[in-house]
């Protein structure tokens, strides 16, 4: 059985905790980090070409389709996460029961997969016209073929972050990025145009093939099994990306709530709008994007700390708001000049709307975290329930008459607030000693 498991989760269970400690702890933070280093930088970078190479009307729909695709597979980092969580207290289990009632996850995880880009294709005559103003039909060809091989992708990333791999852990996520980045230097070299970037936005998923060809650690961990029958692992599954799509819509999908509710303190001019949109991208990309990446590092260290979580929760709440206060005050500072120096003359915001969009960012960012306690901790309804919570919060404070840079910042910070209560409520009600363990 261990032979299945390799490397790391190879270890006894005498010699599990040290193992697990050695390996979260240096090669977590070692090797991890380098990858979202690598994957922000990335990600800025295609942004940047993009819109340099494209102009504004072009970006528009590379934009659309980037945001379609990130809020899709947004939901997808469900499939992470619980695969993560199973896998990791499968390997935990591993010498009290056997695997034969156990979930196979990879097999759950292609089939939603395969289901989400069938949904994604069959329901597109509903929708796609009034997404894809440009390639139609091929926005929708690459979505649905994207979503399907990012659930593969989600599926890999879980396994690997379950059984403490992070070396492969972190190839697959630096060769997503660096897919992506080297593609992009090359539509812009050869002036291959819009169609190239929206290739370029789904192709990066294809990493899990080139992992799987290339480490044997990889192959030995993909097909891992849960530790719970297929229907719960299921139910969980489909529960944590409900969630998820939750969570998407707050990250992902914001910009368009930006524009849906564009009016209601006054209309603002288009540029003042676009300033916005591309602000609230920037302002979260260096805590979202390497937090998205450490979603399987917080999951596991969580596990591993369910019965002192409040204790595990500290380092990286700390962490994150201390990030997220010089963030903002770097913003106030030269975010203004670094805006207009950068992407031109007609992205004027104020200081103190970037630093009220980095204090945003922030908020979502620990929501991100008690998020990943309560998956950790099998809370998934209570997960559920605070992504949504702080949507729907968020959506309401956008209804608010004010200018547009006054209610998307109180929107940002407001509705994160209130789904981190409920998290933290469902982390406490799950810590009482009296609690049923089943208790959700």
């Amino acid at each position: 059985m261990s032979e299945e498991a390799g490397p790391t989760p190879s270890a006894g269970p005498g010699d599990h905790a040290s193992t697990s400690e050695e390996a979260a702890g240096s090669g977590a933070i070692g090797r991890v980090t380098v990858a979202t280093l690598i994957a922000a930088a990335s990600g800025y970078l295609v942004l940047l070409l993009a819109a340099r190479d494209l102009g504004p009307a072009g970006y528009a729909v590379f934009a659309v389709f980037w945001a379609a695709y990130g809020m899709v597979t947004g939901a997808q980092n469900g499939q992470l996460q619980e695969t993560t969580r199973a896998v990791r207290a499968n390997v935990e289990s591993r010498d009290r029961a056997d695997d034969g009632d156990r979930a196979r996850p990879w097999l759950t995880n292609v089939l939603v997969g395969v289901a989400l880009g069938a949904l994604v294709a069959v329901t597109s005559p509903l929708w796609s016209g009034h997404v894809f103003s440009e390639y139609r039909w091929l926005s929708v060809a690459l979505l649905s073929v994207g979503v399907a091989s990012f659930a593969v992708y989600a599926h890999l990333a879980g396994a690997l972050s379950g059984t403490v791999s992070w070396g492969p852990f972190a190839a697959l996520l630096s060769v997503d990025a660096l897919i992506r980045l080297v593609a992009s230097v090359v539509a812009v070299v050869l002036g291959l145009g819009l169609v190239a970037f929206l290739v370029i936005t789904v192709v990066g998923s294809v990493s899990w093939m080139l992992l799987l060809i290339g480490s044997s650690s990889a192959r030995r961990c993909v097909g891992l099994p849960a530790d719970v029958p297929t229907h719960r692992f299921t139910a969980n599954t489909v529960t944590a990306m409900a969630a998820a799509a939750a969570s998407a819509v707050l990250v992902m999908g914001f910009p368009v709530l930006i524009n849906a509710t564009d009016g209601i303190g006054g209309r603002a001019d288009a540029a003042t709008v676009g300033a916005v949109v591309l602000a609230v991208t920037l302002t979260r990309a260096p805590l979202l994007v390497p937090l998205n990446s450490f979603q399987g590092v917080l999951i596991t260290r969580f596990v591993d700390g369910r019965h002192r979580l409040m204790t595990a929760l500290q380092a990286p709440v700390a962490a994150v708001t201390a990030i997220g206060v010089v963030g903002a005050g770097a913003a106030w500072l030269i975010g203004p000049w670094l805006l207009t120096t950068v992407f031109g003359a007609d992205y004027r915001l104020s200081g103190s709307a970037l630093a009220g969009l980095t204090l945003g960012a922030t908020a979502v960012a620990l929501l991100t975290i008690t998020g990943a306690a309560a998956v950790a901790t099998a809370a998934h309804r209570w997960y559920a329930a605070g992504w949504w919570v702080a949507t729907i919060a968020s959506i309401l404070l956008l209804l608010l008459p004010l200018d547009v840079q006054t209610r998307v910042v109180v929107a940002l910070i407001g509705g994160p607030v209130v789904g981190m209560v409920v998290h933290l409520a469902g982390l406490a009600a799950r810590s009482r000693p009296a609690a049923p363990a089943t208790r959700d």
